[in-house]
């Protein structure tokens, strides 16, 4: 290969060096010519040539590979540093607390004031557990400046069987409460004029007596999730009774992939008065309602989105005025992250029927005659819209705005007052309430700030602000325009801590007709509830892990406020007490 390559150089040279030799040798004088030069050449891509082919090397010799081999001489180096070990920081830890499963309270305070409180529990076997309850907060004396005897007293007595299973759980609970009121709240006219003369006459004690039993069950696997029961017994000194029966259970259903949850409602209350407050009774005075409820809804959500569609519906049955009716409610609350955790945007559009009960009265206001009528309250709708999130890691708030329509919405009223009238019940000389119903709009405006600085310290405060627009009522009775609440909890110390709430209420209207006879003329207006503050105080010494002292100040500016028309509250209380946490 490489001798064929070489013989056909050698005879090129050749060729070409003979080619020039005879071309001189012909015409040796050439001559000159003029050359005029257009341009300048400029050499462009298309000018050059690329090799089309890859050259095939067919020297064996090009391709073959040497083999290559590493040698590494180790050899030791002295040195004299000694790196230092690394030593995990550690994180100081509280001293666990220790839980209690039994505690005792008591206190003493002005007014001849007792309060106390006895908790126990203990577990059967590794699943049950059974405990009690005993609570008494007590007033002897009397609030300064009225005619009537004011003292209270509620005790209630409780009893608990719970039992954690794997895939079932459900607890059990019985329990009777003792409640003591007196209608002490008489009209400034009959006090003014003291008619009748005698007072004691008037008995204005009222007692109120709750029979519950209750329960709970849930379920961890199946479309039953679990059901809330409940069934109370309520009577009073008048031969009043009442029975309530309530019980939900929930669902969950699956439907192509996609969760839906339903909850079912059954409500009865039914009971009945002796008399009505005239002592008339040109009515019957019993009222019996059930309530059926169906509640269907799916969760929806997606990036920052939770949605929650549902409606309610709900049948109701008068068994005694023979009249049913149906309704239908929205049930849509959503949510939004605008801004992650600190900003949430959420709205809503609900409704809802709500069964009134003498019981639930009772608890809002025990100075209620028990003469009222009962009925269910129809809530056609409660928009509201708001915003919530975080200032900062420690700050939260929320503010939210809302409008709520009402059908058969329960206003506390006071009763008149008539000398003509033949019942003297202790209720009857206009120191009692009544319930009027009415259709009432509400435009509602809240804000709330809290605030946890640390561990050891915690703030809160909340506003309200409401407007209401009734249907036949002059005024939305005993209604409050503003609300204010604001609280400070602080651990002083290791033992000390403390704490302090204010709260005020705005002014309130009711509306009273009394006739005195010939005594005074008849006054029908509406009055004025003032509005009140209140500031209240605790402070408290924790003496080891078990004993713990306490003083609370409530009323602390000593205030005669009035929180219902004519009855004024009791001035600054002192409590005093301790509490001892133990185990068996």
């Amino acid at each position: 290969m490489k001798i064929r390559i070489q013989y056909i150089a050698i005879i090129a040279v050749f060729f070409v060096k003979t080619h020039n030799t005879t071309a001189q040798k012909k015409d040796e004088n050439i001559g000159t010519e003029v050359v005029n030069v257009v341009k300048t050449y400029t050499p462009s891509v298309s000018d050059a040539f690329k090799v089309k082919e890859t050259p095939i090397l067919d020297d064996e010799e090009t391709t073959k590979k040497e083999a290559i081999q590493y040698t590494i001489f180790s050899f030791p180096v002295a040195s004299t540093f000694s790196p230092n070990k690394g030593k995990a920081s550690e994180i100081e830890k509280e001293p666990k607390q220790k839980l209690f499963q039994n505690f005792a309270t008591l206190g003493f305070g002005n007014f001849a004031t007792i309060d106390a409180a006895l908790f126990a529990n203990t577990k059967l076997s590794t699943s049950e557990s059974i405990g009690g309850m005993f609570r008494h907060l007590s007033s002897l004396n009397n609030v300064k400046g009225t005619n009537l005897a004011s003292n209270f007293s509620t005790t209630s007595i409780d009893a608990l069987y719970e039992n954690q299973q794997k895939d079932l759980n459900y607890t059990l609970n019985i329990g009777f409460q003792k409640q003591m009121y007196n209608w002490y709240g008489l009209p400034s006219e009959y006090e003014i004029v003291n008619y009748p003369t005698d007072l004691s006459v008037i008995n204005p004690k009222q007692k109120y007596l709750n029979f519950y039993l209750g329960g709970k069950i849930a379920v961890n696997e199946g479309i039953f999730n679990d059901m809330a029961l409940n069934y109370n017994r309520f009577w009073d000194r008048f031969g009043s009774i009442e029975n309530q029966f309530f019980i939900k259970p929930n669902f969950t259903l699956d439907v192509l992939d996609y969760k839906f949850r339903t909850n079912l409602i059954i409500d009865y209350v039914g009971g009945g008065f002796n008399k009505d407050y005239y002592e008339t009774n040109l009515y019957s005075m019993k009222y019996s309602f059930v309530n059926l409820g169906l509640n269907p809804n799916y969760s929806l959500i997606k990036n920052d989105w939770t949605m929650n569609l549902g409606m309610s519906f709900f049948y109701s049955a008068n068994n005694e005025a023979n009249k049913n009716n149906f309704y239908v409610y929205p049930k849509i609350v959503t949510t939004y992250k605008v801004v992650g955790d600190l900003m949430i945007f959420y709205a809503g559009l609900e409704g809802n029927l709500e069964q009134n009960s003498y019981r639930n009265f009772t608890n809002s206001n025990p100075f209620i005659s028990p003469t009222i009528g009962i009925t269910p309250t129809d809530i056609q709708f409660d928009f509201y819209a708001g915003l919530k999130g975080k200032l900062a890691n420690y700050i939260s708030y929320n503010v939210k705005a809302s409008l709520l329509n009402e059908r058969n919405k329960a206003l506390f009223k006071s009763n008149d007052y008539s000398f003509l009238n033949t019942n003297i019940d202790g209720y009857a000389f206009g120191n009692s309430y009544t319930i009027v119903y009415d259709n009432v709009k509400t435009v509602n405006l809240f804000c709330e700030l809290k605030a946890e600085f640390s561990k050891d310290i915690s703030f809160a405060i909340n506003g309200s602000f409401s407007n209401y627009k009734t249907t036949n009522q002059e005024k939305a009775w005993n209604l409050p325009s503003v609300k204010f609440e604001a609280k400070l909890e602080a651990n002083i110390t290791k033992n000390w801590y403390a704490g302090t709430n204010l709260f005020f209420i705005g002014a309130r209207s009711d509306q009273q007709v009394n006739d005195l006879g010939s005594l005074t003329a008849v006054s029908d207006y509406s009055k004025t509830v003032p509005n009140y503050f209140d500031v209240n105080a605790h402070l408290g010494y924790k003496y080891n892990e078990r004993f713990t002292a306490f003083f609370k100040a409530n009323n602390i500016a000593n205030q005669a406020y009035q929180k219902w028309l004519n009855y004024p509250v009791q001035g600054f209380q002192i409590l005093i007490g301790a509490s001892y946490k133990f185990d068996f």
